[in-house]
């Protein structure tokens, strides 16, 4: 895989840990707790639907194995961050294995087929998480959790990652 991806990946996880930060930081019950007009519910099913995206693209479709992701059986944040040292394993197995990048491949979705290239495969969910991720922070200012000033959640810079625990 070009070095691009991989240098870009750990300023994603660094900017996950700052979400991970202030969800640990949530009062018990908040994380977890169900709204009707939360698209998947809570804020924990929210996560899930994220790391069940890098799952799917990277893991199953691109690396052909089959991952099995049940948000219900995933009770707090330190459960999250497990899910998620699951999805950076797959994601640093892609790294290895997508060797061509950019050649553009036929990925078979049930009738359809979608013309895509393994770049993609990596940049989908990343760029979906970050679409998640400010659903995310609105649903907690709607709970009356509000991410709190100070550094934001966008994409961390280099320097940033190199003090990171999770870069």
């Amino acid at each position: 895989m070009n070095q691009d991806l991989r240098t870009l990946y750990p300023w994603v996880k660094f900017s996950r840990e700052r979400l991970f930060a202030w969800a640990e930081a949530l009062p018990d019950g908040v994380y977890t707790q169900d709204h009707p007009d939360f698209a998947y519910g809570s804020l924990r099913n929210v996560q899930a639907h994220i790391a069940g995206c890098y799952l799917v693209w990277v893991g199953r479709r691109g690396l052909n194995d089959t991952p099995h992701l049940d948000s219900a059986a995933i009770p707090d944040v330190a459960a999250m961050r497990e899910v998620f040292a699951g999805v950076d394993a797959v994601m640093e197995r892609a790294f290895g294995a997508f060797t061509t990048p950019d050649e553009e491949f036929d990925l078979p979705l049930g009738n359809e087929v979608l013309r895509v290239t393994q770049r993609w495969l990596v940049m989908h969910p990343i760029t979906h998480e970050f679409h998640h991720k400010g659903q995310m922070l609105t649903m907690g200012r709607v709970l009356g959790h509000p991410y709190p000033a100070g550094p934001d959640t966008d994409l961390g810079a280099p320097g940033d990652v190199t003090t990171s625990r999770s870069g």
